[in-house]
């Protein structure tokens, strides 16, 4: 009898630490948070590299694909140089978006960027780990660890909701990749590479930010 009653407690007390070391392992314990990866994004002097753009629209059987090169300084501002199809040069700041006209940064044209100006906005939040501005306008799901995560955006503001269904980015010390899923259907993923992290700015980008 005291036997069966020996082995009922160790099965209890294997139970119990099994528990224990499940709760103490938790991901929801030990989760990566929102503001720990705000840090991680905002930690270097500036992020440069390159970038593939993918635009998928509904009317369309092939996406429309835009490359170039960008250069980031968090908490300051995006210098987004667009090279293929055509060349085009963005700034943007907390002043404001400005478009290179070749010798000087004038006020970009929101008619002419085709709704660009919003999602270039919205870049410089995401990939500045902005965190605290886009819980503005979206609910915030986090998971993963600091060497990969993955954010989703569910708009929570009348606007966004207007605007997209949810949006995707994923990385790691720095922003991989983002997928915007638009309300009407349309598609946009970026893609970054060559990223380089505190590099010493060249002259065009030093002057624009």
């Amino acid at each position: 009898m005291f036997t069966v009653k020996f082995d009922v407690i160790r099965k209890v007390m294997k139970k119990l630490i099994l528990a224990s070391a499940f709760t103490l392992f938790s991901p929801l314990l030990w989760a990566f948070s929102t503001a720990e990866l705000s840090q991680t994004l905002q930690k270097p002097n500036n992020v440069q590299g390159a970038f593939t753009q993918q635009r998928y629209l509904k009317s369309l059987n092939k996406p429309m694909v835009t490359s170039g090169q960008f250069v980031l300084v968090p908490k300051n501002g995006l210098l987004w140089h667009m090279q293929k199809p055509f060349d085009n040069r963005l700034r943007v700041r907390s002043d404001g978006i400005m478009q290179w006209n070749g010798q000087q940064w004038t006020t970009a044209n929101p008619s002419k960027m085709s709704g660009q100006a919003q999602q270039i906005r919205l870049f410089l939040d995401l990939l500045g780990g902005n965190t605290q501005g886009l819980e503005k306008q979206f609910n915030l799901q986090l998971s993963g660890t600091q060497q990969k995560w993955t954010l989703r955006l569910n708009p929570k503001t009348s606007l966004m909701k207007q605007v997209f269904n949810h949006i995707d980015i994923s990385g790691d010390t720095v922003v991989r990749r983002i997928e915007l899923n638009e309300k009407q259907g349309d598609r946009t993923v970026m893609q970054f590479n060559q990223i380089q992290t505190g590099k010493e700015l060249d002259a065009f980008a030093k002057q624009a930010l």
